[in-house]
């Protein structure tokens, strides 16, 4: 457990880095950039100046987003180290599961090895050490060889049975899933390992956003009752196993839906009725919930919420950029990117 003043500076921390967030109307002016060279240009009239200032050349959204990407890990680091417990530890596990899931991913598209190294940044697992499990499952001939490289790590488990599924069903996004299951579990037993009550609500709802949207998909992906119950690890109070059991028995997504009434995310179910649409719709607003619960963590001054909130708004706005990035590259219209972004409303 932290100590009190480790709660103290971590919160001090905090609350300098949400100082230096943007704000809508920056992303807007981002969004706006005509070409990456403008676009680049008004980033490094922000805070992120330092951050994109070895951004490779020729200029590609994915290079800007690797850029964005490396610094994010650095924030997170620093607050996780600050901070001293093991949620953000958890947390900060994020960076290896989305590198193994581009790896993965791209042994089963048949994708070259140069290209698949594009992809991955492991900057994060330098600042931990743990640069190894990346290279093995990196350097591994094939999909079976990579998965069984992560064994003996938290991925280990997970990475077989998202094999094995991939196998029955070859859908990609079971890769996802299951990744997400192995962090979704780490963030329980950590919890756990804190006591810390101010932790319980922002890595609840985390807990609850992976469980829930695993049953939708699950179910729309036509998998067995027992085979969506297997993507569950994790339970909370809002989103307790026998909640989770139901959903994945209803008979469809509307069904699934209707037993969120009487739950904290009664208010999330979507307009649309069926299929990937309402999923989709649920998804967002889920987000949202997050996002929202992040920026309230700062309304109590050296409270633990506050590390585990300046992380994911500082992600949700790497995020955001990194679309900015590819929206202005492929000349998606201003609006239509806003409209996607995680951010307040004007």
């Amino acid at each position: 457990m932290a100590s009190g003043s480790q709660k103290v500076y971590a919160s001090v921390k905090s609350f300098s880095q949400r100082g230096k967030l943007l704000s809508r109307d920056d992303l807007q002016t981002l969004a706006e950039s005509r070409n990456l060279d403008e676009l680049l240009t008004r980033i490094k009239n922000t805070s992120y100046s330092d951050a994109v200032s070895d951004v490779p050349k020729p200029l590609t959204a994915e290079g800007i987003e690797a850029v964005l990407m490396a610094h994010l890990a650095d924030v997170h680091y620093s607050i996780a180290k600050t901070a001293g417990n093991k949620v953000l530890e958890a947390y900060f596990l994020r960076f290896m599961a989305r590198n193994l899931k581009v790896i993965l991913k791209g042994k089963i598209l048949g994708r070259p090895q140069d290209e698949i190294e594009a992809g991955v940044n492991m900057h994060a697992e330098e600042l931990i050490r743990q640069r190894d499990v990346i290279l093995k499952a990196l350097m591994s001939k094939d999909l079976g060889e990579a998965a069984s490289s992560l064994g003996g790590t938290v991925f280990g488990e997970d990475a077989a049975k998202a094999v094995a599924l991939y196998n029955e069903t070859e859908n990609l996004q079971v890769m996802d899933t299951y990744f997400d299951k192995a962090l979704a579990r780490q963030l329980g037993r950590a919890l756990q390992l804190a006591g810390d009550r101010d932790l319980s609500g922002p890595v609840t709802m985390d807990i609850d956003f992976y469980n829930l949207l695993s049953v939708l998909r699950g179910k729309f992906w036509g998998l067995g009752e027992q085979q969506v119950m297997d993507l569950m690890d994790t339970y909370s109070p809002s989103a307790p196993r026998e909640m989770l059991a139901r959903m994945a028995a209803a008979g469809t997504l509307k069904d699934a839906f209707a037993e969120l009434q009487g739950t904290r995310y009664r208010d999330l179910a979507p307009k649309a009725e069926d299929g990937i649409g309402a999923i989709t719709e649920f998804e967002r607003s889920f987000e949202m919930m997050m996002y929202r619960g992040a920026l309230s963590s700062f309304t109590r001054m050296f409270s633990s919420g506050t590390s585990v909130g300046i992380t994911k708004l500082t992600a949700y706005e790497i995020r955001n950029m990194a679309a900015i990035a590819f929206a202005v590259e492929h000349g998606i219209p201003v609006e239509t990117t806003m409209s996607k972004l995680v951010v307040e409303a004007e």
